[in-house]
């Protein structure tokens, strides 16, 4: 819990991760996240509460073992890309040498290698950004902490951060991701943790939450959909499906039936299952 006068930032927030894993950190703008990462970052200080990372309270030995990708960038920008990964990594006690061996294979794992003599101001903002997560994890730490990582990346390096991150979780590396972007969450995380108002509003997997939030409904792609289907309450066209509202007494397998015994071909016919993005909208909406 943390307050700033009469205001809590963030109120009675509890969550862990397990190693393997990429808890993905969603809410509007305002709702605590932030606060909540610089506590775990020991940025700030918590008024209540615990903070756990691999099993002890927060010191300088298990701040060595976090990565931190602060959503404000920053980079020496007048020395050299190799440069600057191995002053970084000397931070964290790495000696040059190592330091060096091991910023030339993650750059070259990110399609960097060739840009490793280039001051950071002649990059673009997105290599700029590939490169400051090369330097969150280069001392190989066992939890790593993004904040916004694809703010401003082109769809091709979205591609490329988007593949490294989920290698390193596949490395058993423990990932915090804090994004607005609901798709990127979607195709990473494993689960969810959805604070709103300084509050923990959702928490569990993607499977769990879209089914909490499901519609009593169905999409289907045919030819035409007859009148009165049995148990259909409300139509939607939605261009190239049609999704169907139901009645509680009313199952999928029966509209399914119904169209079928009339006649109907259908190409497609499944459960309707709320993205995230629309979620995120109705919860933070108070819906």
């Amino acid at each position: 819990t943390k307050a700033y006068g009469d205001k809590k930032a963030v109120d009675n927030v509890s969550f862990n991760i397990k190693p393997g894993e990429i808890l993905g950190m969603v809410g509007p703008n305002g709702a605590g996240k932030t606060t909540t990462i610089r506590m775990m970052m020991d940025i700030i200080k918590p008024d209540s509460g615990d903070i756990r990372i691999l099993g002890e309270l927060l010191s300088d030995d298990t701040k060595d073992h976090v990565g931190y990708l602060p959503e404000e960038r920053g980079l020496y920008k007048k020395i050299t890309v190799i440069k600057c990964l191995s002053y970084l990594a000397s931070l964290k006690g790495i000696e040059a040498e190592i330091a060096k061996e091991r910023a030339n294979e993650l750059l070259n794992r990110v399609n960097m290698l060739q840009h490793k003599d280039k001051k950071i101001e002649e990059l673009s903002r997105g290599m700029s950004q590939i490169i400051q997560l090369v330097s969150t994890i280069l001392h190989n730490p066992d939890l790593i902490v993004l904040d916004e990582p694809f703010s401003g990346l082109d769809p091709v390096n979205t591609q490329v951060l988007r593949e490294f991150i989920i290698d390193l979780r596949n490395q058993g590396r423990s990932i915090i991701l804090s994004s607005h972007m609901m798709n990127q969450v979607e195709e990473v995380c494993d689960r969810v943790l959805m604070i709103n108002r300084g509050q923990v509003v959702l928490y569990g997997t993607l499977d769990d939450i879209r089914s909490q939030y499901r519609n009593n409904s169905v999409i289907v792609a045919c030819e035409h959909i007859p009148d009165n289907i049995p148990g259909v309450v409300e139509i939607k066209d939605h261009n190239k499906h049609i999704e169907l509202f139901l009645d509680e007494k009313t199952s999928s397998q029966d509209v399914l039936s119904t169209l079928v015994s009339r006649g109907v071909k259908v190409s497609r016919f499944e459960l309707s299952t709320p993205s995230l993005n629309e979620i995120f909208i109705r919860v933070a909406k108070g819906q």
